[in-house]
């Protein structure tokens, strides 16, 4: 025990293989993606992992919405990082997702994967429907995120990506000396009325 482990480093080099690897993620863009870690009280219960798009349909940083007579403008945040402007950022809670099986880990992060849309604009995948960010089933939706786990995992190179995804807290804390990870406020739409 005399090591650290950067676990946002980890999750970012587990997202860059992803997207190389399983072509329905090769729209993703991992520098354009920022990966933080966020606390719970409680391991058990509640999220494991949230993305959060920053920009609107079609790419949009800027939206008007009417409610009543009024209006508002609607202005996602602009957040670089490296120079770089960022279109989407991902929350690990920990400890809950770390303290998750092994293939449910994956599976989250896959989840969360999947919500980038297509055209990678910083906006989510929209399902027909009214439940547009899982589409008509959150249930067919996962068990497609276990079928992508399945082939990743059947590829030589993952075993190394997802070594860390082995342990749960505990024992990682046990392992090393200290774990790190980026950490960052939530983004935060902001909303002027006019």
């Amino acid at each position: 025990m005399s090591s650290t482990l950067n676990l946002t480093a980890e999750l970012e080099r587990l997202i860059a293989d992803i997207a190389v690897a399983i072509d329905e993620f090769s729209h993703v863009d991992p520098s354009r993606l920022l990966v933080c870690v966020n606390s719970s009280r409680n391991s058990r219960y509640g999220a494991f992992a949230k993305i959060h798009h920053l920009r609107f349909p079609g790419g949009e940083q800027l939206q008007i919405v009417r409610r009543g007579r009024s209006r508002y403008r609607c202005t996602m945040p602009q957040i670089n990082h490296k120079e770089v402007d960022i279109l989407y950022v991902i929350y690990f809670t920990l400890p809950r997702f770390m303290d998750r099986p092994f293939k449910e880990k994956l599976v989250t992060i896959f989840h969360e994967l999947y919500h980038i849309s297509p055209s990678f604009d910083g906006d989510i995948r929209r399902f027909a429907g009214k439940n547009f960010a899982h589409g008509s089933s959150s249930k067919k939706y996962n068990q497609l995120m276990e079928q992508f786990v399945e082939r990743y995992l059947q590829l030589p190179c993952s075993a190394g990506k997802t070594a860390f995804l082995d342990h749960d807290m505990a024992a990682l804390r046990e392992k090393y000396t200290m774990i790190v990870g980026r950490r960052m406020a939530m983004p935060k739409i902001a909303v002027e009325k006019f």
